[in-house]
């Protein structure tokens, strides 16, 4: 199994925008699907956004799509999450999450067995 480590949260303002990171250890890096959720106090956990590092293949909730991007850096063993025009409604805490992968990624996925400790996103109006 993976082992993963977010950072990158914060508080900010409706409308800016955040980075968030996870770095990823265990199996070689391009074998993996690896997810980002997002939970706010009283809600279910809700899939943000997907990808397949083995070849950048990606997979989003519709609620984000056009405004996170996800993507990777296969120098550092990170996948981030970008976050712009933040709204009050993305305040959660944000995990990442992993299962190994020869291709298949979707953010629907039920396969996700390693979960991150998660960095928390709050946004004011």
């Amino acid at each position: 199994q993976a082992h993963l480590v977010e950072s990158g949260g914060g508080s900010v303002q409706a409308g800016e925008s955040l980075r968030l990171s996870c770095v990823v250890s265990g199996s070689a890096f391009s074998n993996y699907c690896i997810g980002w959720f997002r939970q706010a106090p009283g809600k279910e956990r809700e899939g943000v956004a997907a990808i397949y590092t083995g070849g950048g293949w990606t997979s989003y909730a519709d609620s984000v799509i056009g405004r996170f991007t996800i993507n990777q850096d296969n120098a550092k063993n990170t996948v981030y999450l970008q976050l712009n025009n933040l709204k009050p409604e993305d305040t959660a805490m944000y995990v990442c999450a992993a299962h190994g992968s020869d291709g298949a990624c979707y953010i629907g996925s039920q396969r996700f067995n390693s979960w991150g400790q998660g960095t928390q996103v709050t946004v004011s109006s």
